[in-house]
């Protein structure tokens, strides 16, 4: 589905990150599983990962990011009309961690915010609906996070998945653009339900209650199939590109930075041959984060900014894809 294309109707004003102290190496898993640095880095491109301490909670990363995105944007959260959190790994089934998220920032208590499900894809859409929502007068300010505790949610033992993802949080605020044509230029959001089986938790839910059984044979954890997930990924994302350029007019060499989500860095590879877009232009942290899920794009996106690589009137790109198969695109002219 094609977002909004149009002159831009907002734009980010802030954007922050919090990833967990604790650093989880490829040599640490080398100790305690049957894989090593040299296998990792070679199906992955990831070399660390952060995980987050067992006090820490979704919330507590997403409140850290939000406060850092809000600095940035300055504004205070008392500014807030909307929160979206996307995310797979909320602090709890009820109430939405979004609600956690506004008690911690201290927002007004009349303030709306709410969870989303796309994985992978989270931030794309919650930038998508902030995108509409201050568009069509609903909202001012949106505060859109991605924020994942995953290593509560992996099978230790499957080394094929485990070494693979991270904790970590991601946040921007959102609002009106200006009319100097910097903003949120178009998103697109896509779904394939028909991909499900590649990527899913089956237990826990009320298709399968959580149960002894479901606990004893870990369908409460990740399953993945890596190689559909692969070519999937390749494909899709490299088209949704594509449909944010061609939207926006704008050929490959016009892009200056593409930020990604960081799932593997063959398939980011892979994307930046079939666009043609330079492979220096691609930002990657997926080294040094692994696979934060919805949280990746936001991420990256924050420490391209504190690092001073965006600068305003840049173009950026965002693509992400995860289980469902969700996945989408987003052209934002910093």
């Amino acid at each position: 589905m094609a977002g909004n294309v149009s002159e831009p109707g907002s734009r980010i004003l802030g954007t922050g990150h919090y990833l967990p102290s604790k650093i989880l190496t490829n040599q640490d898993l080398e100790k305690v599983m049957d894989t090593t640095d040299e296998w990792i880095v070679s199906r992955s491109g990831i070399r660390q990962r952060h995980i987050a301490a067992p006090e820490q909670a979704s919330s507590d990363l997403a409140t850290q990011a939000a406060q850092r995105a809000l600095e940035a944007a300055g504004i205070s959260a008392k500014d807030l009309d909307l929160i979206i959190v996307g995310t797979v790994t909320p602090d709890l089934p009820l109430p939405s961690t979004a609600m956690f998220v506004q008690r911690n920032l201290g927002t007004r208590k009349d303030c709306p915010g709410f969870d989303l499900t796309a994985a992978c894809a989270g931030f794309i859409y919650g930038l998508s609906i902030a995108d509409a929502f201050i568009r069509s007068g609903f909202a001012t300010h949106v505060l859109v996070i991605g924020v994942e505790l995953l290593s509560r949610i992996i099978n230790w033992e499957d080394r094929s998945t485990c070494v693979l993802f991270g904790d970590g949080a991601g946040a921007v605020v959102v609002g009106p653009a200006t009319g100097d044509g910097r903003g949120v230029l178009s998103t697109h959001i896509y779904g394939d339900g028909s991909m499900i089986d590649a990527l899913k938790i089956p237990g826990g839910g009320s298709r399968m209650p959580f149960s002894q059984e479901v606990l004893n044979n870990k369908l409460h954890l990740v399953q993945m199939v890596g190689v559909d997930v692969f070519k999937y990924a390749v494909k899709a994302l490299t088209a949704s590109v594509q449909t944010a350029l061609a939207k926006n007019h704008l050929a490959p060499s016009d892009v200056d930075w593409v930020i990604p989500h960081q799932a593997n860095l063959r398939i980011l590879e892979a994307v930046q041959h079939r666009t043609g877009i330079p492979k220096e232009r691609f930002f990657i942290n997926i080294d040094q984060t692994a696979n934060t899920s919805s949280a990746s794009v936001p991420i990256a996106l924050d420490q391209a900014v504190r690092a001073g690589k965006v600068l305003p009137g840049q173009s950026l790109v965002f693509c992400a894809l995860g289980g469902g198969i969700a996945w989408g695109s987003a052209l934002v002219r910093w």
